[in-house]
Protein backbone atom coordinates (compact mmCIF):
# COMPACT_ATOMS: atom_id res chain seq x y z
CA UNK A 1 0.00 0.00 0.00
CA UNK A 2 1.25 3.55 -0.27
CA UNK A 3 0.94 5.90 2.61
CA UNK A 4 1.39 9.18 3.53
CA UNK A 5 2.38 9.49 7.18
CA UNK A 6 2.19 12.66 8.87
CA UNK A 7 3.65 13.61 12.12
CA UNK A 8 5.46 16.56 13.82
CA UNK A 9 7.54 13.89 16.22
CA UNK A 10 10.24 12.52 15.07
CA UNK A 11 10.16 9.71 17.43
CA UNK A 12 6.62 8.79 16.28
CA UNK A 13 7.51 9.37 12.97
CA UNK A 14 10.68 6.69 13.13
CA UNK A 15 8.53 4.07 14.92
CA UNK A 16 5.89 4.45 12.12
CA UNK A 17 8.02 4.59 9.00
CA UNK A 18 9.74 1.73 10.08
CA UNK A 19 7.06 -0.22 10.92
CA UNK A 20 5.50 0.20 7.46
CA UNK A 21 8.34 -0.47 5.61
CA UNK A 22 8.60 -3.53 7.66
CA UNK A 23 5.67 -4.31 6.29
CA UNK A 24 6.17 -3.90 2.80
CA UNK A 25 4.27 -0.55 2.23
CA UNK A 26 5.67 2.40 0.19
CA UNK A 27 5.62 5.44 2.90
CA UNK A 28 6.02 9.47 2.17
CA UNK A 29 6.19 11.57 5.04
CA UNK A 30 4.63 14.80 5.70
CA UNK A 31 5.69 16.94 8.71
CA UNK A 32 2.83 19.00 8.70
CA UNK A 33 -1.39 19.01 7.19
CA UNK A 34 -0.79 21.57 4.74
CA UNK A 35 2.08 19.80 2.92
CA UNK A 36 0.18 16.36 3.62
CA UNK A 37 -3.12 17.80 1.58
CA UNK A 38 -0.32 19.42 -1.26
CA UNK A 39 1.02 15.77 -1.59
CA UNK A 40 -2.32 14.18 -1.31
CA UNK A 41 -4.30 16.32 -4.12
CA UNK A 42 -1.42 15.20 -6.76
CA UNK A 43 -0.20 11.90 -5.83
CA UNK A 44 -2.31 9.15 -4.95
CA UNK A 45 -2.25 7.32 -1.42
CA UNK A 46 -4.04 4.69 -0.61
CA UNK A 47 -4.02 5.64 3.41
CA UNK A 48 -3.21 9.07 5.40
CA UNK A 49 -1.88 8.44 8.65
CA UNK A 50 -2.00 11.06 11.17
CA UNK A 51 0.00 10.79 13.96
CA UNK A 52 -1.12 13.71 16.03
CA UNK A 53 0.91 14.09 19.07
CA UNK A 54 2.48 17.50 18.65
CA UNK A 55 0.62 20.40 19.45
CA UNK A 56 0.56 22.02 16.08
CA UNK A 57 -0.93 18.76 14.69
CA UNK A 58 -3.68 18.45 17.00
CA UNK A 59 -4.38 22.19 16.61
CA UNK A 60 -5.18 21.83 13.13
CA UNK A 61 -6.39 18.56 12.71
CA UNK A 62 -9.80 19.51 12.75
CA UNK A 63 -9.33 21.53 10.19
CA UNK A 64 -7.88 19.47 7.40
CA UNK A 65 -9.80 16.56 8.61
CA UNK A 66 -13.01 17.85 6.06
CA UNK A 67 -10.38 18.45 3.56
CA UNK A 68 -8.61 14.77 3.20
CA UNK A 69 -12.21 13.31 3.76
CA UNK A 70 -13.09 15.24 -0.21
CA UNK A 71 -10.06 14.51 -1.90
CA UNK A 72 -10.92 12.76 -5.35
CA UNK A 73 -8.95 9.61 -4.87
CA UNK A 74 -10.79 8.91 -1.33
CA UNK A 75 -7.57 7.47 0.87
CA UNK A 76 -8.64 6.26 4.09
CA UNK A 77 -7.76 8.97 7.22
CA UNK A 78 -6.40 7.02 9.98
CA UNK A 79 -5.86 9.51 13.20
CA UNK A 80 -3.21 8.70 16.28
CA UNK A 81 -3.94 10.46 19.35
CA UNK A 82 -1.31 10.88 22.16
CA UNK A 83 -4.34 10.89 24.71
CA UNK A 84 -8.23 10.87 24.39
CA UNK A 85 -11.78 10.40 25.31
CA UNK A 86 -14.14 8.42 23.48
CA UNK A 87 -16.05 11.96 22.40
CA UNK A 88 -12.77 12.97 21.82
CA UNK A 89 -12.57 9.85 19.52
CA UNK A 90 -15.95 9.75 18.23
CA UNK A 91 -15.25 14.21 17.57
CA UNK A 92 -12.57 12.62 14.81
CA UNK A 93 -14.47 10.36 13.46
CA UNK A 94 -17.49 12.90 12.49
CA UNK A 95 -14.43 15.15 11.55
CA UNK A 96 -13.91 12.57 8.54
CA UNK A 97 -11.32 10.46 9.75
CA UNK A 98 -12.12 6.88 8.74
CA UNK A 99 -10.66 5.37 12.34
CA UNK A 100 -9.32 7.00 15.33
CA UNK A 101 -6.94 5.17 18.14
CA UNK A 102 -5.08 6.52 21.37
CA UNK A 103 -1.63 5.80 22.37
CA UNK A 104 -0.69 3.22 23.92
CA UNK A 105 -1.82 2.04 20.43
CA UNK A 106 -1.48 -1.56 18.61
CA UNK A 107 0.64 -1.19 15.34
CA UNK A 108 -1.06 -4.67 14.40
CA UNK A 109 -4.30 -3.45 14.71
CA UNK A 110 -3.52 -0.10 13.10
CA UNK A 111 -2.50 -1.98 10.01
CA UNK A 112 -5.23 -4.61 10.12
CA UNK A 113 -7.45 -1.70 10.05
CA UNK A 114 -6.05 0.25 7.38
CA UNK A 115 -6.03 -3.01 4.75
CA UNK A 116 -9.86 -3.90 6.06
CA UNK A 117 -10.52 -0.16 4.80
CA UNK A 118 -8.68 -0.81 2.12
CA UNK A 119 -9.90 -4.00 0.93
CA UNK A 120 -13.70 -2.30 1.22
CA UNK A 121 -12.42 0.40 -1.17
CA UNK A 122 -11.43 -1.80 -3.87
CA UNK A 123 -14.43 -4.09 -3.77
CA UNK A 124 -16.29 -0.42 -4.41
CA UNK A 125 -14.07 0.53 -6.86
CA UNK A 126 -13.81 -2.77 -8.97
CA UNK A 127 -17.74 -2.83 -8.44
CA UNK A 128 -17.84 0.54 -10.16
CA UNK A 129 -15.26 0.47 -12.43
CA UNK A 130 -16.44 -2.99 -13.78
CA UNK A 131 -12.68 -4.47 -13.97
CA UNK A 132 -12.30 -7.09 -16.75
CA UNK A 133 -11.89 -10.71 -15.47
CA UNK A 134 -8.92 -11.10 -16.79
CA UNK A 135 -7.59 -7.74 -14.96
CA UNK A 136 -8.32 -9.18 -11.51
CA UNK A 137 -6.93 -13.06 -11.24
CA UNK A 138 -3.48 -11.53 -10.19
CA UNK A 139 -3.18 -9.96 -7.08
CA UNK A 140 -0.50 -9.25 -3.40
CA UNK A 141 -1.40 -11.29 -0.57
CA UNK A 142 -0.10 -8.45 2.14
CA UNK A 143 -0.06 -10.83 4.82
CA UNK A 144 2.55 -13.44 3.29
CA UNK A 145 3.49 -11.19 0.78
CA UNK A 146 2.91 -13.45 -1.96
CA UNK A 147 2.03 -12.51 -5.88
CA UNK A 148 -0.93 -14.67 -6.32
CA UNK A 149 -2.81 -15.86 -9.94
CA UNK A 150 -5.39 -18.10 -9.54
CA UNK A 151 -3.52 -21.22 -7.66
CA UNK A 152 0.13 -20.43 -8.34
CA UNK A 153 1.70 -17.98 -5.27
CA UNK A 154 5.17 -16.95 -5.29
CA UNK A 155 6.77 -14.75 -2.53
CA UNK A 156 8.17 -11.44 -3.08
CA UNK A 157 11.27 -9.13 -2.00
CA UNK A 158 9.43 -6.19 -0.20
CA UNK A 159 11.30 -4.31 -3.29
CA UNK A 160 9.40 -6.43 -5.52
CA UNK A 161 6.19 -6.30 -3.87
CA UNK A 162 5.77 -2.77 -3.58
CA UNK A 163 7.41 -2.44 -7.48
CA UNK A 164 4.84 -5.05 -8.72
CA UNK A 165 2.24 -3.16 -6.28
CA UNK A 166 2.74 0.43 -8.26
CA UNK A 167 2.26 -1.70 -11.57
CA UNK A 168 -1.01 -3.23 -10.59
CA UNK A 169 -2.65 -0.06 -9.88
CA UNK A 170 -2.49 0.22 -13.80
CA UNK A 171 -2.26 -2.86 -14.79
CA UNK A 172 -1.89 -3.76 -19.03
CA UNK A 173 -0.91 0.24 -19.22
CA UNK A 174 2.34 1.57 -19.27
CA UNK A 175 3.79 2.75 -15.66
CA UNK A 176 6.53 5.87 -15.89
CA UNK A 177 10.47 4.65 -14.70
CA UNK A 178 10.16 7.39 -12.29
CA UNK A 179 6.79 6.62 -10.91
CA UNK A 180 7.78 3.20 -10.19
CA UNK A 181 11.13 4.68 -8.33
CA UNK A 182 9.20 6.92 -5.87
CA UNK A 183 7.33 3.95 -4.83
CA UNK A 184 9.63 1.30 -4.80
CA UNK A 185 12.23 3.28 -3.19
CA UNK A 186 10.69 6.05 -1.38
CA UNK A 187 13.51 5.70 1.25
CA UNK A 188 15.90 6.90 -1.58
CA UNK A 189 16.24 9.78 -3.25
CA UNK A 190 18.53 9.23 -6.02
CA UNK A 191 18.38 5.73 -7.19
CA UNK A 192 20.07 4.01 -10.47
CA UNK A 193 18.29 2.79 -13.31
CA UNK A 194 20.09 -0.56 -13.32
CA UNK A 195 18.54 -0.57 -9.41
CA UNK A 196 14.99 -0.85 -11.21
CA UNK A 197 16.30 -3.55 -13.98
CA UNK A 198 17.97 -5.67 -11.18
CA UNK A 199 14.33 -6.06 -9.68
CA UNK A 200 12.50 -6.43 -12.51
CA UNK A 201 14.82 -9.11 -13.95
CA UNK A 202 13.98 -11.30 -11.07
CA UNK A 203 10.51 -10.91 -11.03
CA UNK A 204 10.20 -11.66 -14.57
CA UNK A 205 12.39 -15.42 -13.52
CA UNK A 206 9.85 -15.81 -10.68
CA UNK A 207 7.24 -15.26 -12.73
CA UNK A 208 8.63 -17.66 -15.51
CA UNK A 209 9.61 -20.13 -12.94
CA UNK A 210 6.60 -20.51 -11.21
CA UNK A 211 4.15 -20.61 -14.57
CA UNK A 212 2.41 -17.42 -14.11
CA UNK A 213 0.77 -16.03 -16.90
CA UNK A 214 1.32 -12.50 -16.03
CA UNK A 215 4.25 -10.51 -17.74
CA UNK A 216 6.66 -7.15 -16.72
CA UNK A 217 7.40 -5.70 -20.63
CA UNK A 218 9.46 -2.93 -20.94
CA UNK A 219 8.12 -0.39 -22.74
CA UNK A 220 11.30 1.90 -24.57
CA UNK A 221 12.43 5.36 -23.09
CA UNK A 222 9.83 5.04 -20.79
CA UNK A 223 9.05 2.47 -18.22
CA UNK A 224 7.13 -1.11 -17.62
CA UNK A 225 4.07 -2.61 -17.92
CA UNK A 226 2.52 -5.79 -15.87
CA UNK A 227 0.40 -7.71 -18.81
CA UNK A 228 -1.96 -9.78 -17.33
Amino acid sequence: MRILLVSSSETETVYLHKAFRESAHSVQVADNLRYALYLASYEEFDAIVISAVGLSLTMALFDALPELAQLPRAPSVIVALASGTAQDRARVLRAGADACFVQPYSFLEMQERMLALHRASAARSSQSAQLPIHASKLKLDPLTRDLVEDTRRVLLTKREYLLIECLLRQANAPVARDQLIRYAWPDKEDVDPASVNLVVSRLRRKLELNGFRAKVETISRFGYQLTS
